[in-house]
């Protein structure tokens, strides 16, 4: 065995968390990252995937969002990717 397997998750994979109660919809996460975040009915943020791949368009999402509404994490151990102070 090499350490990972098809159904754990991926030791490099991303979650990303949206506070619902600080977003207000600016839309700007979903321009910057549009392959891994969109605007859902209600005007907020909402990931695409439940597991995201590592880009500098995420991150550039995290540390853009105005209300800092936007955290990146690594999906295995919760560390916080973006944003960084």
């Amino acid at each position: 065995m090499n350490g990972s397997s098809a159904g754990g998750p991926s030791p490099d994979g991303l979650e990303i968390r949206v506070d619902r109660v600080r977003c207000v919809g600016t839309g700007l996460c979903a321009a910057a990252a549009p392959g891994d975040l969109v605007l859902g009915d209600d005007g907020k943020a909402r990931p695409r995937h439940a597991v995201a791949t590592a880009s500098e368009e995420l991150t550039e999402a995290a540390e853009m969002c105005p209300t800092e509404a936007l955290t990146v994490h690594l999906s295995a151990t919760g560390e916080l990717v973006a944003p960084l102070d």
